[in-house]
């Protein structure tokens, strides 16, 4: 290859074509192969970093390396280490979605959610030119999450990075916030120390070559899409050109990086660990309305796997038999008489109000322990969708009260596309009718303490939850049933979305699951209380009662709101550069 000044990285620029090696060398063949596969390793670190795992701090250098990939790239080429860093983090992270039908389903899925981090990685490589860029990714990341917890077929927030951070530094932050805020800040955290590392690297290269130099990262000639490609290679110990300051922490021509680079840098990582350690007054678990006791029944399923309901009579008789056991243990004080019961989501999946046996079973069980109980049921109109409800079953009363889930599971509860999606997979027509939507916010008083409703997949969704509570919810209920995955890891990674939710909204979350994990959490994400899987068990906990809001929950959408603000100035601030770039080439 012919010399030049400024020695490039093969990797980080195109293979001109009037170049006359025709061979390269093998070392450049493989730096060649090095950002996909930094790609790749940043988005299965990101993974790592998520339940049943503790290992919540591996996701800052996940995305430190995730910065070092796409920091300075074309745009297409961003877009496409965001893809393989996407497919990293997906495909292990989703692996249970194939877990009974196979492995096209959960491929497919990882495939299409991958390309929300493709276009996070086009986004962040645009961004990552202008001064302060650690800031403007973070928010493009947080963009993109947003776009994907909302399209296709109302989204899947499944695997944003807050929901990885239950037992994190930063999790306080989710009472400031909510989700957006906490998943913003690991991304500022990783980002800042990528830069912090990269504007090291780059003092220590002038301090060795004793004068100016090209430093890492620094400009070269830029793409034809405006965006320059950038340089992690070492400086040439002769002198070259220096670059401006201001451009992401290129050194001045006095040699030394400038301040303003290593400013950003700082920030960008104490910003964050700052603000979670200021916000932990937020998280408080005090009984500010008192205690309730409450019970969450897990009664267990007769068999694993996308059959267990061909049995749902036992998996009804199962639920009542463990809360006749916990009316039998308070009868003899092992256990404190409950307030209310928890049931889990299709502890019932035959109609009680179709079928006179079921509603007698149901109807023994509450009245032999006493306490209103919530019933998860599969509700069977005789015509139209049927219903995947929640019902208020109160002891000599029967049913008084229902909540719908508002967002079925597309491809779970209902099958869009059926006879295009039929030709991949024949497992769509078990799902032979179609479950549909509630309307109604689910807040249900159960012997007067206000319980707030979010049915399984629902706690992925921060509307979902946070409705409940700004309808007087003083505590959160999230009644699952996760027996069709198995052994997964799926059960840990939605119970650690129940521990985020308590923090962010200040509310104890009680989350009765059919065949585990069920699991009692206080408002402060600790876990008071846990089952194991695929047994039969009985949770009976004291919980404090809440009715104060966190800013989270009087904010809303607003923090999400802004960090895409954020996002968008920053990608303008980009495209205006580079129009203003073309524009100069041309004159």
């Amino acid at each position: 290859m012919s010399a030049t000044t400024t020695p490039v990285d093969a990797s980080d620029t195109p293979v001109d074509a009037s170049e006359t090696d025709t061979a390269p060398a093998p070392a450049h063949r493989l730096r060649r192969f090095a950002r996909p596969a930094a790609a790749l390793l940043s988005g299965f670190v990101l993974y790592l970093s998520f339940p049943p795992r503790p290992l919540w701090w591996l996701a800052p250098p996940a995305f430190a390396l995730l910065g070092w990939t796409l920091r300075g790239r074309r745009l297409r080429a961003g877009f496409g280490l965001g893809y393989l860093a996407g497919l990293g983090f997906l495909l292990p992270l989703l692996v249970w979605t194939g877990e009974e039908v196979g492995p096209v389903p959960w491929l497919a899925l990882a495939a299409v959610e991958a390309l929300f981090v493709a276009a996070a990685g086009l986004g962040i490589a645009a961004v990552s030119r202008l001064p302060w860029w650690p800031f403007f990714a973070a928010g493009v990341w947080i963009l993109a999450e947003g776009a994907r917890a909302r399209v296709p077929f109302g989204g899947f927030p499944w695997g944003k990075i807050a929901f990885g951070q239950a037992d994190g530094l930063f999790l306080s932050l989710a009472a400031v916030g909510g989700t957006p805020l906490l998943g913003f800040a690991v991304a500022l955290c990783g980002f800042g120390l990528y830069e912090a590392a990269r504007l090291a690297r780059a003092r220590r290269a002038l301090g060795a070559s004793g004068g100016p130099a090209t430093a890492p990262g620094s400009s070269t000639p830029d793409a034809p899409d405006g965006t320059p490609p950038a340089t992690d290679a070492a400086p040439p110990r002769t002198g070259t050109t220096a670059g401006r300051a201001g451009t992401g922490g290129t050194p001045s021509r006095t040699g030394a990086v400038p301040r303003g680079p290593l400013v950003a840098a700082a920030l960008a990582v104490l910003v964050p660990v700052t603000g979670a350690l200021a916000a932990l007054p937020l998280v408080d678990d005090s009984a500010e309305d008192g205690t309730a006791t409450v019970a969450a029944i897990q009664g267990n399923v007769p068999r694993l796997g996308l059959d267990f309901n061909a049995q749902r009579r036992a998996v009804l008789d199962n639920h009542a038999a463990r809360t006749r056991e916990l009316a039998q243990a308070v009868e003899e004080k092992h256990e404190p008489q409950p307030d209310f019961v928890l049931w889990p989501e299709n502890s019932s999946d035959i109609d009680p109000y179709a079928n006179a046996d079921a509603a007698d079973v149901i109807d023994e069980a509450v009245r032999a322990i006493g306490a209103p109980t919530v019933i998860g049921a599969v509700v069977a109109p005789e015509t139209g969708k049927l219903r995947n409800t929640l019902i208020q079953w109160e002891p000599g009363r029967g049913p008084v009260a229902t909540y719908d889930k508002r967002h079925v599971q597309p491809f779970g509860e209902y099958i869009p596309m059926r006879p295009l999606v039929r030709i991949f997979n024949s497992n769509v027509d078990r799902v032979s009718r179609d479950f549909g939507p509630g309307n109604k916010i689910g807040v249900f008083d159960l012997a007067g303490t206000k319980v707030g409703l979010a049915t399984c997949y629902e706690a992925a969704f921060d509307w979902a939850v946070r409705d409940t509570v700004t309808h007087g919810a003083q505590l959160i209920t999230v009644p699952s049933n996760n027996a069709t995955f198995g052994r997964s890891e799926m059960t840990y990674q939605q119970l650690a979305m129940s521990r985020v939710r308590a923090v962010e909204h200040s509310r104890a979350v009680v989350v009765p699951v059919t065949s585990g994990v069920s699991a009692i959490i206080r408002p402060d994400g600790e876990v008071v209380a846990q089952t194991r899987m695929f047994t039969p068990d009985v949770l009976v906990e004291e919980v404090p009662l809440r009715s104060s809001q966190t800013p989270a929950t009087r904010m809303g959408t607003l923090p999400e709101a802004l960090l895409a603000a954020l996002a968008a100035a920053g990608l303008g601030w980009s495209a205006l550069r580079s129009v203003r770039a073309r524009r100069t080439r041309t004159e």
